[in-house]
């Protein structure tokens, strides 16, 4: 556990992670803890401010979530946002009420007095809104430093203690300058230095993995997409041939995924790969399961027992004692609420910890890092372009984007469109300029006309989305032509398909995958 620069209390917030995520893009290293950490461990990471994230709870209710009141007493710079907010006038003495109108979306900051967050910052600018409680009375010391039009306390400040709070959300990319706000919090009030960046990151990550597996060999599950494949290339750096990756080939993979990953970890890596075939093994477990979440609970659980049937065989004398997964912070975050309380929306089949007759340690270094920056830890590691901008994968394959029943003749199906919708994306230079791209089997029948014949077979969607981290996202607006010659060619080229449709859903509501 090393120092921080600023420290996060998450209490829940699906925003929380992009705390972090701004400051560290303007050099400042932050980290997130839960909101009831213990003071002591607090102490140990040597922070030079801390930040309370917002919530989905009320303050006034009574289980709301409340840190260790010993933080008021480190001395430290401290900025509540929205619940944080919230807590810190409840805390001290103000009042927190149920709000006549929620404020969701947009509103103009109106700065009324001079603070130290908004220094150099124009007034008037666009903040993003999200809460359906208010301050109605103001905690003693503070004083209102900025209002909006259905908030008059939309940023306070006690200048004597240190202590700023925001109604809204400077984290997210809505609220214009929003981290020029916690740029100045970390470094005007706190005095942190913009000192941290990937170069330094891949240098403590790889010294910190060389000290985890210092005895020991190291097994690593490779998909061949960006996440493992940083993984496995910092482990490699790390540890050397101590490292065991492994492939498992669970017949859910793109036309020509398995061939081009091993020839992407020989010429790129130089490091040897472990290939298992267990596509019969992973097909007979999915036999007639239609409903997502257990088809990703069967993926994820076969996926850990083949590892460790396959560990066993490098493993004669006990030399493997860690497993390494490729995980990312949305992963996280959909799935489980591993720093606050924050709410599931899904399960990964690589989230969650390891089954207890596992004997394996988990080592997930990407686990705090979105796909922009794993992608920029790549390529200061020196890996190719072409392997750090694939398209993202999901660890249950096509399974999850089968709707229904998974089976040899409908894989085969969606493999023959995605081939396709992919060579034109690329044809046309619209490769580069989506975060994913990808089809669909609705297992959906309609009829059509082919030649003069009346056809009845099925449908496919495709979709093409843009983000930056795919934590949200919107469709890509492909030109007309693109789309016509996508859906002309899969439908002459893939025989049992007769219609093709666009999905135009955004994240939210939707999320990037179907499943």
């Amino acid at each position: 556990m090393g120092n921080v620069d600023i420290l996060v209390l998450d209490f829940g917030s699906q925003f929380t992670q992009l705390i972090a995520r701004r400051l560290r893009e303007f050099g400042i290293y932050a980290e997130i803890v839960p909101y009831f950490e213990k003071i002591e461990a607090i102490r140990s990471r040597k922070p030079k401010g801390i930040i309370l994230s917002g919530g989905p709870a009320s303050v006034y209710e009574e289980d709301a979530y409340k840190p260790n009141t010993e933080i008021f007493n480190l001395g430290l710079p401290i900025l509540g946002i929205c619940y944080g907010m919230q807590y810190l006038m409840d805390y001290f003495d103000g009042k927190v009420e149920k709000a006549l109108a929620h404020e969701y979306g947009k509103a103009n900051l109106d700065i009324v007095s001079e603070c130290e967050l908004f220094k150099d910052c124009k007034d008037g600018e666009i903040v993003w809104m999200s809460h359906g409680d208010r301050v109605e009375v103001l905690g003693k010391g503070f004083q209102a430093v900025a209002k909006s039009l259905n908030s008059p306390y939309a940023a306070v400040q006690n200048k004597e203690k240190k202590i700023y709070a925001v109604q809204f959300h400077p984290e997210v990319a809505h609220s214009k300058e929003g981290g020029k706000y916690l740029f100045n919090f970390a470094h005007n009030i706190c005095g942190a230095n913009p000192e941290w960046n990937m170069k330094n990151f891949a240098q403590n990550e790889i010294k910190k993995l060389a000290q985890i597996a210092a005895d020991g060999k190291v097994l690593c599950g490779v998909s061949g997409g960006v996440d493992s494949s940083v993984v496995a290339t910092l482990l490699y750096r790390a540890i050397g041939d101590r490292l065991v990756p492994v492939f498992v080939d669970h017949g859910l993979l793109r036309a020509g995924e398995r061939e081009a990953v091993e020839k992407m970890f020989a010429q790129n890596l130089g490091v040897p790969l472990v290939v298992v075939d267990a596509s019969e093994l992973f097909l007979d477990r999915l036999a007639g399961v239609c409903d997502p979440e257990t088809k990703r609970k069967i993926i994820g659980e076969t996926f850990i027992e083949v590892f460790e049937r396959e560990a066993k065989k490098y493993n004669t004398n006990g030399e493997i004692k860690y497993l390494a997964q490729g995980t990312l912070y949305p992963d996280v975050i959909e799935s489980v609420s591993v720093k606050g309380p924050s709410k599931t929306i899904k399960s990964h089949h690589n989230v969650g910890g390891l089954p207890e007759w596992m004997k394996f340690e988990l080592i997930e270094p990407l686990r705090e890092l979105f796909k922009d920056e794993v992608r920029a830890l790549g390529r200061e590691l020196g890996m190719p372009e072409e392997m750090l901008m694939r398209h993202p994968f999901p660890g249950p394959g096509l399974a999850i984007r089968i709707m229904g029943e998974v089976n040899k003749v409908d894989l085969d199906l969606l493999r023959k469109a995605d081939v396709i919708f992919l060579d034109e994306l690329n044809r046309s230079g619209y490769y580069d300029k989506v975060w994913q791209a990808f089809c669909v089997l609705l297992n959906v029948r309609s009829v059509g006309v082919m030649g003069d014949n009346r056809t009845y077979d099925n449908t496919i969607c495709v979709r093409a989305v843009e983000a930056i981290d795919g934590m949200s996202a919107t469709f890509a607006h492909l030109p007309h032509q693109l789309l016509e010659n996508i859906s002309n060619r899969i439908i002459n080229e893939v025989e049992g398909i007769n219609r093709v449709v666009y999905d135009i859903t955004s994240k939210p509501p939707g999320t990037i995958e179907w499943e």
